[in-house]
């Protein structure tokens, strides 16, 4: 599979879970800590965080995407929101895995045309397509 992108974002961490990253072309700069659940202190933000934040804002992109290449599809409401949950955890096959559950809230659409609108995201969102066949991601409509 071949990409052109049209858009590469930078970014640069040190210190591993508890240092720092920061997004030169946006100022961003996050000091970054353990969660407790892992041995942590928590006094900063983790990956995980991080991963769902940016899952989240593509898939409601890619649905909002979705409906206008099927014109069968109802549009997104603007108040479209996408709960990401990120768990992280030890995998059978040895090392560490994720599991991601992506709770959609469309008020106004009824449950059947969002869980359309969510599948077709699917299709579209390069998260999605990046964790397909990786990782387990369960969509909720909600």
């Amino acid at each position: 599979m071949t990409v052109s992108p049209v858009y590469t974002a930078h970014a640069r961490a040190t210190g591993g879970r508890n240092g720092q990253a920061q997004v030169a072309e946006s100022g961003l700069d996050l000091v970054l800590a353990t969660p407790p659940a892992m041995g942590g202190n928590g006094k900063g933000h983790n990956p995980e965080q991080l991963f769902a934040a940016g899952y989240a804002a593509c898939y409601i992109g890619a649905m909002q995407f979705a409906t206008t290449q099927d014109k069968t599809l109802s549009k997104v409401p603007a108040d479209v929101s996408v709960d990401a949950e990120v768990g992280i955890g030890p995998r059978a096959e040895g090392g560490f895995g994720l599991a991601v559950t992506l709770k959609v809230s469309m008020p106004g659409v009824d449950k059947a045309e969002a869980q359309r609108i969510a599948d077709a995201g699917h299709a579209i969102c390069p998260y999605s397509n990046a964790t397909r066949g990786n990782i387990v991601v369960t969509t909720e409509i909600v």
